[in-house]
């Protein structure tokens, strides 16, 4: 027995002095990450080739929710039109509305009215506010702070009555029109309607809830810049460089938060922005933590945008004089605009007819995934989650 012992021991030393190389060859695994259900941000399918805990030539598949919205304008007249594109990104329906609408009004020759310049403004800004309250309810729930949503989407609400109020709708308002946005038809004489404005304290009711907002935009802030856990799935995740953003077309807050001060609402006149006193905010390092950061600041610039619109809204119409049945003579134009997610463009080519002969949308999400395969590629799977929830997309916008 001794013995025994004895002569195991010598193999144990014997085994542990042997350098031993060993590699284990495994091979790598395709996973594919979705198709997810439509009530998230759309149905989006990544088919990534995994090896171990990191995903590589992570391609995105696309088509899923594919509509033709570009063909399905090229079958209807002008006026027609906004009830398609305000569904193209569903959580910001009224600011798809905007560059359409101008591009047929400069084809056109038609000035519209500032006072309906300005309306078009405050509900632009009021869209934007409420994607930024979409993704502040959605992105620390996918990262395990559940706190965020309620604050975030019960302000969202409050803005989405006020939109309603003016509008009649809270996600496809269908409320521009060509030379101005829609009057009200309010009680009159059995011969004549009397067209209304806004409705009856709609201006202080907005400031009001732009006072909420900017006071709940504070608690997000403090929830979310004091979770440990979120710091650590965000700050130096998903770094973008402000050239390759660029080269990838990035636009919007995903481009600002790489650093690239670049805001159409500065550069364009579309819309009256010039008259008011904003900041654009930019980003330091291009993370998920910048991505996060650039849109609750927004919120901010877009509340005091709106404050501003309401101390200085001129009075006058709403709407142009435009003929009853709207041709748009030959000729062809690109409007932008900066809508919650990026650039929204459209170019629009007319034969002279009752609706557009071409009709080409540029559209923020598009544009903006289209950066996955190089930003996933060496990604930790959880990552994964973190970054592509900073993009803050959604499959409408990209399955035109």
């Amino acid at each position: 027995m001794t013995t025994r012992l004895s002569a195991d021991q010598d193999l144990v030393r014997h085994l542990s002095e042997v350098s031993v190389s060993v590699e284990l060859q495994t091979p790598d695994m395709t996973l594919n990450i979705g198709p997810q259900h439509p009530s998230t941000h759309g149905v989006l399918r990544l088919v990534a080739t995994v090896d171990g805990e990191r995903a590589f030539n992570v391609q995105p598949v696309i088509g899923y929710m594919h509509r033709g919205y570009e063909k399905l304008a090229e079958v209807r007249n002008y006026p027609q039109i906004t009830t398609l594109v305000n569904r193209i990104d569903w959580v910001s329906g009224y600011a798809n509305e905007v560059p359409f609408i101008i591009a047929a009004e400069r084809l056109l020759g038609v000035e519209v009215p500032e006072r309906a310049q300005f309306i078009r403004l405050i509900l632009t800004e009021m869209a934007r506010i409420a994607s930024h309250l979409v993704f502040n309810a959605s992105y620390p729930l996918e990262l395990g702070a559940a706190t965020p949503l309620f604050f975030a989407l019960r302000e969202r609400e409050r803005v989405l009555d006020l939109l309603e109020s003016v509008t009649g709708g809270r996600f496809h308002p269908n409320f521009n029109r060509i030379g101005g946005v829609k009057p009200a038809q309010g009680a009159g004489s059995a011969t004549r309607k009397v067209i209304q404005d806004l409705p009856k304290g709609f201006l202080a009711e907005t400031r009001a809830a732009m006072d909420k907002v900017l006071a709940t935009v504070n608690e997000l802030e403090a929830l979310v810049a004091g979770n440990e856990i979120i710091l650590a799935r965000t700050k130096g995740i998903g770094l973008i460089p402000p050239e390759t953003a660029a080269a990838y077309g990035m636009s919007g807050p995903n481009l600002r938060a790489s650093g690239v001060g670049f805001d159409l609402r500065k550069v364009s006149d579309y819309l009256p922005y010039g008259q008011f006193d904003f900041r654009v905010p930019t980003g330091a390092n291009g993370d998920c933590w910048d991505r996060w950061w650039v849109r609750l600041e927004e919120t901010r610039q877009s509340a005091s945008i709106i404050q501003q619109a309401i101390d200085s809204i001129p009075a006058g119409p709403l709407l142009a004089k435009v003929p009853k049945i709207i041709k748009i003579p030959k000729g062809e134009i690109y409007v932008r605009a900066e809508n919650p997610k990026g650039e929204m463009g459209y170019y629009l080519v007319s034969d002279g007819g009752l609706g557009p002969y071409r009709l080409k949308i540029r559209s923020a999400s598009f544009s903006n995934l289209s950066i996955l395969p190089w930003i996933l590629e060496g990604t930790l799977i959880p990552d994964i989650i973190a970054i592509m929830g900073s993009l803050d997309f959604v499959l409408g916008d990209v399955d035109r």
